[in-house]
């Protein structure tokens, strides 16, 4: 383990501010890390982020020795719609878990990346997870960028928490939605009784927006264009399910019993948009609709 020792010449600073600044091998993410694992201490005493430097504490950093990855290569074809050095935006198909975790150690985006990028993906957010910035679900299809480097992974995780990256879904939901569009502001946490799922919680929840936009009425769904603001787990999900109109084959937020096969929800992340986190260009990427999308839409049509 590799050991740094620094003496600060500032006062009233937060360390995870400063530390950022002066250890500029390592992303801010990173260094937050180290102080979350308690391998930062001043003055021989382990702190928080939110320590306040005095003149003249010394500051000892501890830093692992990088972890080998453990994630299997596997050879899966990918649908790439953009590559350069810095990122790969990807279109995943319906049925692909993003990363590995119990359950599911094989088949996975991030084993199909590690087989396709070798070395060449960021470390941010560790070995199971290398260059994974934001995730969308096992059943839902679409877009997501994938960082190839940690300049590139810090840039877009800071775009995310200021909500610069315009992420647009395609969904089509149970119920009639009679207004043409809205925003749902509702704070999404842990489920209190089903851990396994998640839940608007205004008592332990984090704020959670999702805008929609009514794109087509049919008989007994609609279909809509979901943007999101926040990024929490099943977002839309939840949302769509908490306004009374839960997603057309999500079992878990909606109906147990599905009219229409289409194998988990119908829910497709459409379109990117954002800055180029090196270039600072606007990169625009936009998804067609999958297969099962389409046939759903054309059943409901001819309804």
């Amino acid at each position: 383990m590799e050991e740094i020792t620094l003496v600060s010449r500032e006062r009233d600073v937060r360390i995870d501010a400063w530390l950022s600044g002066e250890l500029e091998q390592y992303s801010r993410s990173y260094v937050q890390k180290l102080i979350n694992d308690g391998l930062v201490s001043v003055n021989n005493k382990a702190v928080k982020s939110n320590y306040k430097l005095k003149t003249d504490d010394v500051i000892l950093v501890r830093v692992p020795e990088p972890e080998k990855l453990d994630v299997v290569p596997e050879k899966i074809q990918l649908s790439i719609v953009y590559e350069d050095e810095y990122i790969i935006v990807i279109d995943k198909p319906k049925g692909m878990v993003v990363h590995p975790a119990a359950g599911n150690y094989s088949g996975t985006l991030v084993n199909a990346l590690v087989e396709y990028c070798g070395d060449s993906l960021s470390n941010i957010n560790g070995v199971i997870r290398p260059g994974i910035v934001h995730r969308i679900d096992k059943d839902t299809s679409g877009m997501l960028v994938v960082a190839k480097n940690n300049a590139a992974h810090e840039k877009l995780s800071e775009m995310l928490k200021s909500h610069d990256i315009k992420r647009i879904y395609a969904a089509v939901v149970e119920g009639i939605i009679r207004e043409d569009s809205g925003k749902i502001d509702a704070p999404i946490g842990r489920h209190p009784v089903d851990r396994k799922k998640m839940s608007v919680n205004t008592r332990n929840g984090r704020r959670a927006v999702t805008n929609f936009r009514v794109l087509e009425r049919f008989k007994e769904n609609t279909y809509v264009e979901l943007r999101l603001e926040t990024g929490r787990t099943h977002q839309i999900r939840v949302h769509m399910s908490y306004i009374g109109y839960p997603i057309v084959g999500d079992e878990v937020y909606g109906r147990r019993n599905q009219k229409y096969d289409v194998a988990g929800q119908a829910l497709h992340a459409r379109k990117l948009e954002f800055l180029h986190p090196i270039s600072g260009k606007a990169v625009e990427f936009e998804s067609q609709l999958p297969e099962y999308f389409v046939k759903l839409l054309e059943e409901l049509r001819g309804c």
